[in-house]
């Protein structure tokens, strides 16, 4: 019995978390300016929750089920994706990257342009055309 009251407890910080936040939240609406260029808002997503129960059988407690239950959920705006003219790029908009991981990571978009280019202009099939 105790089980079943832990599980909807988590059952219901899960839908609460699920109820915060939607597809929209790390990949935005994109929008298209004037000149043509699209811009893709993209965030950084970090939730979490915890949530605990169980039963005691003493009188005094009335059920003889306990539990408690918390959800948290932030929402960082990291950049933007930037489309013009067939070459997207991210435009980021949060403190330079701390760790080498990230710093990498910060620069596969521009690898990838820059492969994309060379091969190109040495008359080679770029990534993705077969």
């Amino acid at each position: 019995m105790a089980e079943h009251a832990v599980n909807e407890l988590m059952q219901s910080a899960m839908d609460r978390i699920r109820g915060m936040v939607d597809p929209d939240t790390v990949i935005g609406t994109p929008l298209t300016i004037p000149d043509g260029t699209t811009l893709i808002p993209v965030s950084r997503l970090t939730f979490g929750f915890a949530s605990g129960g169980g039963d005691k059988t003493d009188a005094s407690v009335r059920g003889g089920i306990w539990g408690g239950g918390s959800a948290a959920v932030k929402v960082e705006p990291v950049g933007f994706l930037m489309s013009r003219d067939g070459t997207s790029r991210m435009l980021a908009i949060q403190p330079p990257a701390f760790s080498t991981a990230d710093r990498l990571l910060d620069m596969v978009p521009e690898v990838l342009e820059r492969l994309e280019r060379y091969l190109d202009k040495n008359g080679k099939k770029g990534p993705g055309q077969g």
